[in-house]
């Protein structure tokens, strides 16, 4: 049962004072921040902000040198997960997809990338089948199953390791710049896809420095600067804050030339409804 009047109980996951570093590059300093669960979260930043290695330790792929990581009130450390029941439960409810999925990418066909996860899991021959085939079709897919990943576009890639996540119906979501790279159709339908997961249960942390789509997929975001929370609201109070988009660099200014033949800079924030 959660307490109330203790919220970090109802968290997903709970960063407190973490420092990551890439040998002399700090990417994480002394971060803290909640994510809450069934919520949708945005983490905001320009690139090399930290958000992206924040994904990597959310997902116990990375752990921080100083601060610490829970999730679901139990510590998220490198030798919890060498516990085979700790690292089972972990990975069923936690699925990370990456920014470039020829990261993520590695098996024959796009059949055995979707079906890779469950085999893991050992679940039984004919449930992976079923289980395989409905996401082929939730992801508009199943005429790729036979082909290779690596011979995909990079919006059918970013699909298919989506599928391979989203499989298993983990609780939580970590989407990497999920419409990075894609051509206009390819990040509709993306959006389309997160916009979906309103009210589906899932909590769902999705870094982007794409300010157009963020009032779509966000309930809450967080805006990253050098490796710390430079601010956090909702996407209406973030996103009406010009002097604090411009700093932290996801607010610029376009030039325009009038009829008059003048020419002058302003900034833009534009937003896409769907």
């Amino acid at each position: 049962m959660v307490d109330n009047q203790n919220p970090t109980q109802a968290a997903v996951f709970d960063v407190r004072e973490v420092t990551f570093r890439y040998r002399e590059v700090t990417a994480l300093e002394s971060l803290s921040l909640t994510v809450q669960r069934g919520k949708r979260i945005a983490l905001l930043g320009a690139n090399g902000s930290g958000k992206s290695t924040l994904l990597r330790v959310l997902d116990g792929l990375a752990f921080p040198e100083k601060g610490s990581v829970q999730f679901c009130g139990e510590p998220l450390t490198e030798k919890c997960l060498q516990n085979p029941a700790f690292a089972y439960n972990f990975r069923r409810r936690v699925g990370l997809v990456f920014q470039n999925p020829d990261v993520q990418l590695f098996c024959p066909t796009v059949f055995d990338e979707v079906a890779f996860g469950p085999l893991q899991l050992h679940w039984p021959p004919e449930q992976i089948k079923a289980a395989v085939q409905k996401m082929l079709e939730e992801l508009k897919i199943t005429h790729l199953k036979d082909r290779s990943p690596h011979h995909l576009s990079t919006g059918e890639k970013k699909r298919v390791a989506l599928a391979s996540v989203l499989v298993v119906d983990p609780e939580v979501l970590l989407l990497d710049e999920p419409t990075a790279a894609l051509d206009p159709r390819s990040a509709s339908q993306m959006i389309d896809f997160l916009v979906g997961l309103r009210g589906a249960g899932n909590t769902v942390v999705t870094t982007t420095h794409d300010l157009d789509i963020v009032e779509d997929i966000a309930d809450e975001c967080f805006v990253f600067q050098a490796g710390k929370v430079a601010a956090q609201g909702s996407p209406a109070e973030v996103l009406t804050r010009q002097s604090l988009l411009e700093q932290t660099n996801l607010l610029h200014a376009h030039r325009h030339i009038h009829g008059t033949g003048v020419t002058h800079s302003h900034p833009h924030l534009h937003s896409h409804k769907h």
